[in-house]
C-alpha cells in the first residue's frame, strides 16, 4: 500500500492517533499542524487523499478546501473532514464546497480505516471514469494541431466537483458559467408545476454533456439539476467552450448535434405525456432509460423518479411495473428493473 494522506489538524494528539493508525495500516502520512502549512504541503505532495480538521486557527478547513479547490491538480484529491462539531449546517457547508466525507471525532480505528479505504477506492473509480471522459472531449477535434492544443488548454482550465445524492448542482434561473461534462454517477434536471408537482425532463450519466442549450442558447438554465447519486463532474469553463465553437466548426457541430438531440428528446417527451396512455409513457420511459444503459440493467432508479419522468402518479407507476412484471415485460430486483421483452415493451397498444 503507497498511499499518501495528509493529515491536517491543530491538536496534536489527535493528528498523532490518527497518523499512527494509517501508518500501522500501511499508508504513507504527512503531518501538518495548521491550515496554512497543510495548503502548501497539499500543492507541493499532491497527496492521494487529505484528511483535515475543520476548526483551526487563521485558517480553518473550510478555508483550506477553498484554496485547494482553485487548482485542478488539488480540486481532485479526495477531501476528508476530520471534526468534533456535528450541526447540520457544518455539514451541509462542507459538501456544497466540495467535500468528500466526514469523521466525527472521537473516532475508532475501524471508523477511520473504512472511511479512507472506502473513498480511495472510489476515488481510483473515479480517475478511469474522468481519463475516459477526457479522451472523449478530446476526440471532438479533428486532427488540427490548433484544435487539440486548444482542447488541452480547456482542459487544463476544468474544475473538478463533487456532487453528494440529492445535492443541487444548480438552480432554474442559475446563469452558465460553463457545461458540465459527467465523470461518473448520475444527474437528474426537473422542472416544478404551479401546484409543486416535479416533473424530469432529463437524465444524465457518465460521458454526458449537461447544460449545453442555456449555453448555446445564451440564456439561464431552465431546469434544476439533481444528483440521482454521488456524482463527480467537470466544469468546464464558459469563455473557452465559446472561443473554441467559434472558431472550431467540427467542434461547433458537435455541440449543435447534442442541442439538436436534447430539444428532439424533450418533444418526445412532451408528445408522450400529451397522447400516450400510462402504460405507454411507462413503457417509452423504461426503453428510453434502458437506451442509456450500458447493459440490460437499468441503474436504480426509484418510482419517485419513474413518476416524474413520466408524468404519472406514484401509485399509478407501482401498479403498472407490477402488471409489467406479471406480463413478463420486465424483471425488479434490489431496486433494479431489467428489461425481459425489448420488443414487446416497445409494442404496448396506447
Amino acid at each position: 500500500m503507497n498511499e499518501c494522506i495528509l493529515i491536517i489538524d491543530d491538536e496534536d494528539i489527535i493528528r498523532g492517533v490518527a497518523a499512527k493508525i494509517l501508518k500501522n495500516a500501511g499508508y504513507n502520512i504527512i503531518q501538518a499542524n495548521n491550515g496554512k502549512t497543510g495548503v502548501n504541503l497539499a500543492s507541493q505532495m499532491k497527496p492521494d487523499l487529505i484528511l483535515c480538521d475543520i476548526m483551526m486557527p487563521e485558517l480553518d478547513g473550510f478555508d483550506v478546501l477553498q484554496l485547494l479547490s482553485r487548482s485542478p491538480e488539488t480540486a481532485i484529491i479526495p477531501f476528508v473532514f476530520l471534526t468534533a462539531k456535528t450541526e447540520q449546517m457544518d455539514f451541509r457547508k462542507g459538501m456544497e464546497m466540495g467535500a468528500d466525507d466526514y469523521i466525527i471525532k472521537p473516532f475508532n480505528q475501524k471508523e477511520l480505516l473504512n472511511a479512507i479505504e472506502g473513498r480511495l477506492k472510489k476515488n481510483e473509480i473515479r480517475k478511469v471514469s474522468f481519463t475516459k471522459a477526457l479522451k472523449n472531449l478530446e476526440n471532438l477535434a479533428n486532427n488540427s494541431k490548433d484544435e487539440k492544443a486548444e482542447l488541452k488548454a480547456l482542459i487544463a482550465s476544468r474544475k473538478i466537483r463533487q456532487v453528494k445524492k440529492k445535492q443541487i448542482l444548480y438552480y432554474d434561473g442559475d446563469q452558465p458559467t460553463g457545461i458540465y461534462l459527467i465523470l461518473d454517477g448520475c444527474i437528474k434536471t426537473i422542472k416544478f408545476s404551479d401546484d409543486g408537482r416535479e416533473f424530469m425532463t432529463g437524465l444524465y450519466k457518465t460521458d454526458d454533456y449537461l447544460g449545453v442549450n442555456a449555453l448555446l442558447l445564451n440564456e439561464a438554465f431552465k431546469e434544476t439539476a439533481i444528483a440521482i447519486e454521488d456524482a463527480t463532474v467537470c466544469l468546464l469553463p464558459k469563455d473557452i467552450i465559446l472561443s473554441l465553437l467559434t472558431k472550431y466548426p467540427a467542434i461547433s457541430q458537435q455541440f449543435l448535434r447534442i442541442l439538436s438531440n436534447n430539444i428532439s428528446e424533450k418533444e418526445d417527451q412532451m408528445l408522450e405525456l400529451a397522447y400516450n396512455s400510462v402504460r405507454k409513457r411507462l413503457a417509452q420511459v423504461l426503453l428510453r432509460l434502458n437506451k442509456q444503459s450500458d447493459d440490460p440493467i437499468l441503474l436504480k432508479i426509484s418510482r419517485e423518479e419513474l413518476a416524474g419522468m413520466a408524468g404519472m402518479a406514484l401509485e399509478t407507476v407501482s401498479r403498472t411495473l407490477t402488471n409489467f412484471k406479471e406480463e413478463g415485460l420486465i424483471d425488479k430486483k434490489n431496486g433494479h428493473i431489467t428489461i425481459l421483452e425489448h420488443d414487446r415493451l416497445e409494442k404496448i397498444k396506447n
